[in-house]
C-alpha cells in the first residue's frame, strides 16, 4: 500500500525547492527505502561472505547511495520543471520515473533492478495484465501517475478538486483490486512437471568426500525425482543449487542420466559447466573456463541441449572490477569466477515444444527474459537457489520479480528452488501450485505450452524508450523556456 502514497511525499516535497534540496531530496526518499526494502543485503554479506557486520552494512549503504543518486536527479528535474508550473512537473513525473528505473537496470556490471515501483502491486491480477503490452514499466508508470495525480489534487485550491478526485480515484483502486481480477481469463494445464526442492546447505566450499558424506540424501533425492504418481509427470527439474555439481565430473553426470533413464522423461539439471576459451594472448594455450548451466537429458539419458547463464551476480559468480578485488580481498576472494554465456537458448521437449530457462538472477532482467519467448519459447523455467537470503525478505520478493516475467510473455512458468519458493504460474500470473519451504521434497507442478506473442515479447521495452524520448524533450524544454535570470537564482 505505501506505494501508492510514499512516491507522492517526495514529490510534495521538491515541488518548489531549490535544485540542490531537491536532488538531497530524492537521495535522502531512495537511501532509506533501499535500506529497508534490500536489508537483506547486509545479512547475506555477512553470514556467507565471511565480512564483518559493519562491512555488510557499509556495502548496503553504498547500493542505498547509488541508487540515491538516481532518484536525487529525478527529484532535481521535477523541482526543475515546477518553475514552470506544478501541472507539468506532474506531469512529467511518471515519465521520469520509468526512465530512471530503466536506466539502472541497464547499468553495465551493476545494473540492479530489483524492487522497483511496479512490484508493489504487481499481485493484483488486474493491474498486473498491462505488463503484457508494456513490461514492468508500465505499472510503475500507472502507480507513479496515480501519485503525481494525488499531489496535484491536494496542491489545488479549489474544493471541489480535492473531494471530487480523491473519490474518484478511490473508487477506481477498489474496482481495480476488488472487481477486475475476477475477469482475468483461467489457464488450463495440461502437463505436470516433477519439481525437486534439494534442501541442501549453503557453503561456499565443499570437502572432498562430499558425495560420500551425502550419500543418503542423494538416494532420497534420486528416490523422489523418479517416484510414480498420478500426475503422470513428462519433466523432471532440479533447481540451482550450493552442491559441488559439475558436468564434467562422471559421477554426477551418471546421477543425471540415470534419472532421467528411470523417469522416463527428460531431466533438467544445473551445475559447474567446464568448457574451453579462447587464449587472452596470442600463442598462450587454451583456457578452460567455468559456466553457470542448465543441461536438459532426454528418456534415454544423452544431454540434448545446454544453456549457460549470460547474467552473472557480480561479485558472487564474477568480478566485475578486478582492480578493486586486489584491495578488497575480504569480500571478494571466494567469487566464483564464472564466464558468462553468449546466448538465449531455445530448448525442444519432446513434440518439439519450446522452452527457455534462465537462472537466479537472471529473473530480474525483463529484457532478457523476453529473448526466449521472442526467440520461440513456448514455456519458462527458472531456476534459483535462495538459500543465500535465508528467510528474509527476498526470497519473496524474487519470487514476484519472476511472477511478471509470465505475464509479460504470456508463458507459464516453472520456478524451481533448492529450498524454497518453488511454484507454478500461469499466464496471467496466478501461482497455481507451490511446495512448502525449507523442505527437501518432490512436487508435480502443473504447465502448458503458449506460442502467442504479447506487445511485450515482440517489441520489447517500447515503453521505456518512449517514456526516455518524452522525458529528455520535457526536461530540454525547461532550458528553452526558464528565463537566465531564474536558472542563476533558483539553481
Amino acid at each position: 500500500m505505501f506505494a501508492w502514497f510514499a512516491p507522492a511525499l517526495l514529490l510534495f516535497a521538491v515541488m518548489g525547492a531549490r535544485g540542490g534540496v531537491a536532488f538531497a531530496v530524492g537521495f535522502l526518499h531512495e537511501f532509506v527505502f533501499v535500506l529497508a526494502g534490500v536489508s537483506w543485503i547486509a545479512t547475506v554479506l555477512t553470514v556467507h561472505g565471511d565480512i564483518p557486520r559493519a562491512g555488510g552494512i557499509g556495502v548496503l549503504a553504498l547500493i542505498a547511495a547509488y541508487s540515491g543518486c538516481w532518484a536525487g536527479a529525478l527529484a532535481w528535474c521535477v523541482a526543475r520543471m515546477a518553475r514552470g508550473g506544478a501541472g507539468r512537473a506532474l506531469l512529467a513525473a511518471p515519465f521520469l520515473w520509468v526512465v530512471m528505473e530503466f536506466a539502472q537496470g541497464r547499468v553495465p556490471a551493476i545494473g540492479f533492478p530489483w524492487n522497483l515501483l511496479g512490484y508493489a502491486v504487481s499481485s493484483n491480477l488486474a493491474l498486473v495484465q498491462i505488463t503484457a503490452l508494456t513490461g514492468i514499466y508500465g505499472l510503475s508508470f500507472l502507480v507513479m501517475a496515480f501519485n503525481a495525480l494525488v499531489v496535484w489534487v491536494f496542491a489545488a485550491a479549489d474544493w471541489r478538486r480535492r473531494i471530487v478526485f480523491p473519490t474518484a480515484g478511490a473508487a477506481v483502486i477498489l474496482l481495480a483490486m476488488i472487481v477486475l481480477p475476477r475477469f482475468v481469463p483461467q489457464a488450463p494445464a495440461a502437463h505436470f512437471a516433477r519439481a525437486v526442492q534439494l534442501n541442501f546447505p549453503e557453503a561456499w566450499r565443499t570437502p572432498p568426500d562430499w558425495y560420500e558424506i551425502n550419500a543418503a540424501a542423494l538416494a532420497e533425492i534420486k528416490r523422489i525425482s523418479v517416484a510414480p504418481s498420478a500426475a503422470a509427470p513428462d519433466l523432471v527439474i532440479w533447481p540451482e543449487s550450493p552442491t559441488p555439481f559439475t558436468f564434467q565430473d562422471s559421477q554426477f553426470a551418471a546421477m543425471a542420466a540415470e534419472i532421467a533413464v528411470r523417469a522416463k522423461s527428460p531431466v533438467l539439471m544445473s551445475g559447474v559447466e567446464w568448457k574451453a576459451a579462447e587464449a587472452r594472448t596470442p600463442g598462450a594455450a587454451p583456457r578452460v573456463v567455468p559456466f553457470n548451466s542448465a543441461v536438459l537429458y532426454d528418456a534415454q539419458g544423452y544431454r540434448i541441449f545446454s544453456y549457460d547463464k549470460i547474467h552473472l551476480v557480480p561479485f558472487g559468480e564474477y568480478e566485475p572490477f578486478p582492480l578493486i578485488h586486489r584491495v578488497v580481498r575480504t569480500l571478494t576472494e571466494d567469487v566464483g569466477g564464472f564466464s558468462p554465456g553468449g546466448e538465449a537458448r531455445v530448448g525442444r521437449l519432446p513434440g518439439g515444444r519450446g522452452f527457455g530457462v534462465f537462472i537466479c538472477y537472471e529473473s530480474i532482467f525483463p529484457g532478457e527474459v523476453r529473448r526466449f519467448a521472442a526467440g520461440g519459447a513456448e514455456l519458462l523455467v527458472n531456476i534459483s537457489n535462495d538459500g543465500w537470503f535465508g528467510r528474509s525478505t527476498a526470497p519473496e520478493q524474487h519470487l514476484r520479480i519472476a511472477r511478471v516475467r509470465a505475464v509479460e510473455n504470456r508463458r507459464w512458468l516453472l520456478r524451481v528452488t533448492n529450498n524454497g519458493y518453488t511454484v507454478s504460474v500461469d499466464p496471467y500470473g496466478r501461482i497455481v501450485a507451490r511446495l512448502p519451504v525449507d523442505a527437501r521434497l518432490a512436487g508435480d507442478l502443473p504447465y502448458d505450452f503458449r506460442a502467442d506473442e504479447t506487445l511485450y515479447t515482440r517489441w520489447g521495452d517500447w515503453f521505456a524508450w518512449l517514456c526516455a524520448l518524452i522525458s529528455a524533450i520535457l526536461v530540454l524544454q525547461t532550458f528553452w523556456s526558464v528565463p537566465t535570470g531564474a536558472q542563476q537564482g533558483r539553481a
